[in-house]
């Protein structure tokens, strides 16, 4: 999205990414990362031995579905904020980016089985799922050209009075 300013069109997301928002969500995605390592490294290593079968399959899938989303939601925002403070140009840091890869990971495991595991663990794959929705949402605005995401328009009504006109065979 862009807005016109006096001196000529400002980026709303370009002002998103650098403003004390994405800094927040830095914040958050970082403290969401170091936590996730303390709860696998610790106690959701002790609660992962006392599922059953099917329960410790779909929690060993989800741990690790979790990790890589982490870490790609983890090397965008770090990349990101590489940019803001100067140390990579936008150019810089897409190509970059195309290493990261970062794509929606959702859950894999049906509810029935989902529901058995740690309530502790579900909660840290929510919040990394929050996570990942925003910073999909904020890549998109950075981004719009990048995984099939449509131009925003020039005009934003401009497709909408294209179909009034042929719908009612009008001329400028």
């Amino acid at each position: 999205m862009v807005l016109l300013g006096i001196e000529g069109t400002v980026s709303f997301a370009d002002k998103l990414a650098s403003s004390e928002s994405f800094k927040l969500l830095f914040r958050e995605g970082m403290a969401l990362v170091e936590e996730t390592a303390a709860y696998l490294d610790g106690d959701g290593r002790d609660e992962a031995k006392q599922l059953s079968r099917l329960a410790a399959l779909a929690y060993a899938t989800e741990s690790m579905r979790l990790t890589t989303r982490l870490m790609q939601l983890a090397s965008w925002l770090l990349l990101q904020r590489a940019v803001n403070e100067g140390e990579l140009t936008q150019g810089e840091a897409a190509a970059e980016k195309r290493k990261v890869r970062l794509t929606e990971q959702l859950i894999s495991t049906g509810p029935q089985v989902l529901a058995k595991l740690p309530p502790r663990f579900l909660n840290i794959v929510e919040k990394s799922l929050r996570l990942q929705g925003r910073v999909l949402h904020l890549d998109r605005l950075l981004n719009p050209a990048a995984k099939g995401a449509p131009e925003p328009p020039a005009m934003p009504l401009e497709p909408q009075l294209e179909l009034l006109r042929a719908a009612f065979a009008l001329s400028d």
